[in-house]
């Protein structure tokens, strides 16, 4: 039988008018059920929950209220619509990210089996490739709200204070199913053994892990770094899934132009343009291709012309080599 604080729960956001909440609570009832060993009720609840949900619709089910009190200043919400289709990645990644979402699709068949979907993600990749859109896209996908974890409400100069944050993060995954990312997941995930670390962080460190691996909620916890190479080993055996993200090759550089500039340009060659994109990221890559959009507004002609196109990504690259320039 459900808890009493999930039965309170459940009195609440329908009181509320919270449905999100509502059906959140619900399959944490149902996910209670089934450890209990009461299949056959977990299942037909969650037959209820999904037919419930697709009574909805999908454009009702990503609606969120906004976290109020402490959670206000950890958590920025957003309701994405993006899609897998909206992305270019390797093939390998694709595949990675089907399957994550189709696992969550089917999460209640899976629990059922004693087994569980992927749901906790680490992804590893330079800047501008993708891995802040992939956290829109499973939000997107599944219908569900992106809560970034903002770090400068989460770590504070006050010991112990950080850690207390980082509970109430956790606890609100099991309140509010959503996609919880952690960007820039290297300001806490830093290997112990740095010799610059100090006492603070390394407290905050095992104490998500002590959280993650505890973590038996229904949301999705995605963290992303630029920096694999500092976070601390013990890290990547708890995450579901790693997932690695890389510059784009030409192809796939020609094909991001392509998608952003068909319908404005004119016999461009679009293959050249992507071996002229080389060693750029996606993020640099569409903003090149804004600027050109831009330029072509502002001149009146409405076309953006391969030269300008060209000389817009040489701009872009030589913006990205001064940031990369280190003095010896």
């Amino acid at each position: 039988m459900a808890s009493g604080s999930q039965l309170k729960a459940l009195i609440q956001s329908y009181a509320d008018g919270d449905d999100d909440r509502f059906l959140s609570v619900a399959m944490q009832v149902a996910a209670h059920e089934a450890r209990l060993g009461h299949g056959k009720l977990a299942t037909d609840l969650r037959k209820a929950i999904d037919e419930a949900k697709r009574q909805r619709g999908t454009a009702s089910l990503v609606s969120i209220s906004q976290p109020r009190g402490e959670l206000a200043n950890l958590l920025e919400v957003a309701n994405p619509t993006s899609r897998l289709s909206d992305m270019i990645v390797e093939p390998e990644l694709a595949k990675q990210l089907q399957r994550v979402i189709r696992e969550q699709r089917v999460a209640g068949r899976i629990l059922d089996h004693g087994l569980f979907p992927r749901r906790k993600l680490l992804l590893i990749g330079p800047p501008g490739t993708g891995k802040t859109m992939t956290a829109s896209v499973l939000a997107g996908e599944l219908g569900l709200a992106l809560l970034q974890v903002r770090l400068d409400g989460l770590i504070t100069r006050f010991m112990g204070e950080t850690a207390a944050k980082l509970r109430q993060v956790f606890d609100a995954t099991h309140r509010t199913r959503g996609i919880y990312f952690f960007d820039e997941f290297d300001a806490i995930g830093s290997c112990r053994d740095l010799t610059n670390d100090v006492g603070e962080i390394r407290r905050v460190l095992n104490s998500f892990l002590l959280m993650i691996e505890q973590d038996r909620s229904h949301s999705l916890v995605v963290a992303a770094t630029n920096h694999p190479d500092i976070l601390d080993r013990a890290l990547f055996r708890r995450f579901d899934d790693i997932l690695h993200y890389q510059l784009p090759d030409a192809r796939q550089a020609a094909k991001l132009l392509r998608t952003r500039l068909l319908s404005k340009s004119a016999q461009v060659r679009w293959k050249m343009l992507g071996e002229e994109a080389h060693g750029l990221s996606y993020a640099e890559i569409s903003r090149a291709a804004n600027d050109v959009l831009k330029d072509a507004l502002i001149e009146g002609h409405g076309k953006c012309r391969e030269r300008a196109i060209r000389a817009m990504l040489q701009e872009r690259k030589a913006i990205a080599s001064r940031l990369r320039y280190e003095p010896q």
